[in-house]
């Protein structure tokens, strides 16, 4: 592996890391901070919503940028928002820290696959920005748990501390090890994103991201505060159980491309969020036995993350029907809808916390992702309504940026 490709993935890991890693430490930030689990929540929300901004946004506005020069920048603001949450004084510095590296993400992964295919010869560029997003697997299996149990043993800070240290080797390593000069043509202009909005079928898939992906994140918030109050896991255990929940969610995204791969991304999509609605309802039952709570972990993370894939080829074949020119624009406009379901399903689950409780979270967010499924079923039957193109070869990749 190229160390410049290496580098690329450790950032990738630190990213993936501390998107989610905060999601396990939410009671112990709340308790720290003096605020409600609510408001704790809302720290997954902003850094989606920077994600959201970021994407689009900023691989707009540095398209003429030396892309080494910008990797470098992006992994600086990354590490530098990470240790400003290690120093954060209090809850709103916090919230500053969380949408400044939301902002670092949303970019990092534009520039970084234009790098990393630059780096291997033409035939192994699929490989490379494969190899690039394993960081994020990783983190899901990994970082995410092992930052939780960091945080639960030497205080919440620390975790953002290592994760700082993470961005700071991948920083060094792009700095060190990334050419300078790498060719790459400017991305799309606001305007032409902005283009993609007046085409209604892409517009429902976004729809069907948004409120699929979404509809898990309103129970997801809140997984640590139900298996620590309703389930009595110790804070400890609960970094246990997320990490066979990151295991599932690896065997889950893999198993969910292959789906698409095989039968097509709507069929794929209907089981997946049929399955996923079915187990969020299971966990209003489960949650109170720890031996049955596992097994619901283990299932949500299963089918979780397992519609990135399928959502992912879809837009792209959507794109290539309904806006052929702008297909590259549509996938990452469906990587802004992730986010935006993101900070949707986390503040929505934030209010039903406050005024519904707890364990209220997981059957709302079953109707949610019902709705997802009944916006897939439409999505399907206006395909069969369309005349179809030639078969195009679109292939699955068993993981995305999120």
């Amino acid at each position: 592996m190229p160390l410049a490709l290496l580098a690329l993935t450790i950032g990738a890991f630190a990213i993936g890391t501390t998107e989610f890693v905060i999601v396990g430490l939410i009671p112990t930030i709340a308790s720290n901070l003096n605020v409600n689990l609510p408001s704790a929540g809302l720290l997954v929300s902003f850094y989606a919503l920077g994600v959201a901004v970021g994407a689009p946004v900023l691989t707009a506005l540095t398209g003429r940028v030396p892309r080494k020069v910008l990797l470098v920048a992006l992994m600086a603001l990354f590490t530098a928002a990470n240790l400003l949450a290690w120093r954060a004084p209090g809850y709103d510095t916090l919230i500053v820290a969380r949408v400044l590296s939301g902002l670092a993400h949303g970019a990092f992964f534009s520039v970084g696959s234009v790098i990393a295919t630059s780096l291997v010869p033409k035939e192994k560029s699929a490989s490379a920005i494969a190899t690039m997003f394993s960081g994020l697997t990783v983190a899901f299996v990994t970082g995410v748990p092992l930052g939780t149990i960091v945080g639960q043993h030497f205080g919440w800070r620390a975790t953002f501390l290592v994760v700082a240290a993470f961005g700071l080797i991948a920083m060094t390593g792009a700095l060190v090890f990334v050419p300078k000069n790498i060719a790459h043509t400017v991305p799309a202009s606001i305007r032409r994103q902005a283009e993609l909005f007046a085409q209604p079928r892409l517009l429902l898939v976004f729809a069907m991201t948004a409120v699929g992906y979404g509809g898990s994140l309103i129970a997801f918030t809140y997984v640590a505060p139900i298996l620590e109050q309703i389930s009595g896991f110790t804070p400890t255990v609960v970094g246990v159980v997320l990490l066979v929940y990151g295991v599932s969610v690896a065997v889950g995204n893999f198993w969910g491309g292959k789906f698409a791969d095989t039968h097509g991304p709507i069929p794929a999509l209907k089981v997946i969020f049929g399955v996923l609605a079915v187990v969020l309802l299971l966990l209003e039952v489960t949650a109170s036995s720890k031996a049955l709570v596992l097994l619901t972990v283990l299932a949500w993370g299963a089918v979780a993350f397992g519609n990135v894939p399928a959502l992912q080829v879809y837009v792209v074949k959507q794109a290539e029907r309904f806006a052929p020119h702008s297909v590259g624009v549509a996938s990452g406009m469906n990587i802004a809808a992730f986010n935006l379901g993101v900070a949707g399903g986390s503040s929505a689950g934030g209010q039903i916390v406050t005024h519904l409780g707890l364990m209220h979270t997981p059957w709302i967010a079953a109707l949610v992702v019902l709705a997802a499924l009944a916006l897939t079923i439409l999505s399907g039957r206006l395909d069969g309504r369309t005349r179809r193109p030639g078969k195009a070869a679109v292939r699955t990749a068993s993981t995305c940026v999120l």
